[in-house]
């Protein structure tokens, strides 16, 4: 599956379950993952993949920096994967 027919599933379902969906531009900061949600305090990046694809190096270093300052970060590369990203946080 195409990793733009992944994001836009993926983003409905959080959308549908009241989260806000942001994509995530940074003029002049290559690297930045593709979205980010929001939702009762709760920040989560995610950067879509292909099936089986993985982020670039500098994607990397991006996903490293933000894990390392305790944010919530994601590689997601099918849409059921997604989905269950957000069903987690239904629980809380």
């Amino acid at each position: 599956m195409l990793e733009s027919k992944i994001e836009k599933a993926v983003c409905a379902y959080a959308k549908s379950l009241g989260w806000l969906v942001y994509k995530w531009v940074s003029p002049g900061n290559r690297g930045v993952l593709d979205r980010f949600f929001i939702r009762d305090g709760v920040i989560i990046f995610i950067e879509f993949k292909a099936l089986g694809k993985k982020p670039s190096k500098l994607q990397q270093k991006v996903i490293h920096t933000l894990k390392h300052n305790k944010c919530k970060v994601y590689v997601v590369d099918s849409v059921a994967k997604g989905k269950s990203i957000f069903d987690t946080y239904e629980d809380i």
